[in-house]
């Protein structure tokens, strides 16, 4: 028998979020293994139109019948979706009975509003995080992950992210080979994990000015180097006192911080991602010393690089 996936969608839903995962379960039914059957949902029925304008015709939920797994989409109109108690309702019953429940971006604030994540480690979008953390307090939000599993219940960011968890819950179910083959059939990453952070350090640091801009992009290139304020002046071509105070103004930080993000970005990349010893990732992103490495990763983290590696579920 198939595994019956049911799409929760409402109007103004997000096209891509709804899209991105039924490809991916479509691709991998064509594997072999079971295969699934996504039935897209709707409080009544009928055609529902995204945000973009494109319809998608629905199942009432009244006849959903039994569902394996339910997904529940983001987009524009989930405030809206969210205050509406007959999708509350149907969402907590379906946390009682399907084997799993999961959201793409903003279509966890639904799951919130049926209590289904109280006590739970969730995800959202990065842009909604603190106002999810904020209206619902007793969810534990994590702003920065791609996606989370807790238990039978799955979250993810933004649209790329639904992707990728929904190729997570295809690993979990038909395996890795089919996990991987309907990646490449998609040209999507295969394995990214769901801790990875959900946007780059260099945009979170943007800069008006071109030449603090060129300027973070180069210390991206040279994180092995001593990399002093006199040294970033120098680059930069301005007096070592002038560059302190005009880079934290256009930055928000100072010199010396921005240099420990970004080392701690590409440190976390290759601690999830590859299986170089963590001493040589400290060398080779200018921590240099793995303790030094250690102290930085719990300051910005609240994790040390190997407990980061587990949780990244790589096998080696």
């Amino acid at each position: 028998m198939p595994r019956q996936i049911g799409l929760l969608l409402y109007p103004n839903f997000q096209l891509l979020d709804a899209a991105g995962v039924t490809a991916a379960f479509e691709i991998a039914s064509a594997f072999g293994g079971a295969p699934y059957e996504t039935t897209p949902l709707s409080q009544y029925g009928g055609m529902i139109r995204s945000s973009s304008g494109m319809l998608i015709e629905t199942v009432p939920i009244a006849a959903a019948g039994s569902v394996d797994t339910l997904v529940v989409v983001g987009g524009e109109g989930h405030k809206q979706a969210m205050a509406c108690p007959e999708l509350q309702v149907f969402i907590r019953h379906q946390a009682r009975t399907a084997r799993r429940i999961c959201s793409v971006c903003t279509g966890a604030f639904l799951l919130a509003a049926s209590g289904v994540l109280d006590g739970r480690r969730v995800t959202t979008h990065w842009q909604q995080a603190s106002a999810m953390a904020a209206q619902f307090p007793k969810v534990r939000v994590s702003a920065d992950a791609i996606h989370v599993h807790d238990g039978p219940v799955w979250t993810s960011a933004g649209i790329s992210a639904g992707i990728d968890m929904a190729l997570a819950l295809i690993t979990e179910d038909l395996g890795a080979d089919i996990g991987r083959r309907t990646a490449q059939q998609m040209v999507v990453f295969y394995h990214r994990p769901g801790g990875q952070s959900q946007f780059s350090t260099l945009l979170e640091m943007g800069s008006t000015q071109e030449r603090f801009a060129e300027l973070l992009g180069w210390i991206r290139s040279h994180l092995q180097q001593r990399l002093t304020v006199e040294v970033l002046a120098i680059q930069a071509g301005m007096s070592p006192r002038n560059f302190s105070r005009s880079f934290q103004a256009s930055v928000g930080m100072s010199p010396a911080k921005a240099v420990e993000k970004l080392r701690l970005e590409a440190a976390r990349e290759r601690v999830e991602c590859s299986t170089l010893p963590i001493e040589a990732i400290a060398v080779m992103t200018g921590f240099h010393d793995p303790e030094r490495m250690r102290r930085a990763f719990l300051r910005e983290f609240h994790q040390p690089p190997q407990a980061i590696r587990r949780n990244a579920n790589i096998t080696y």
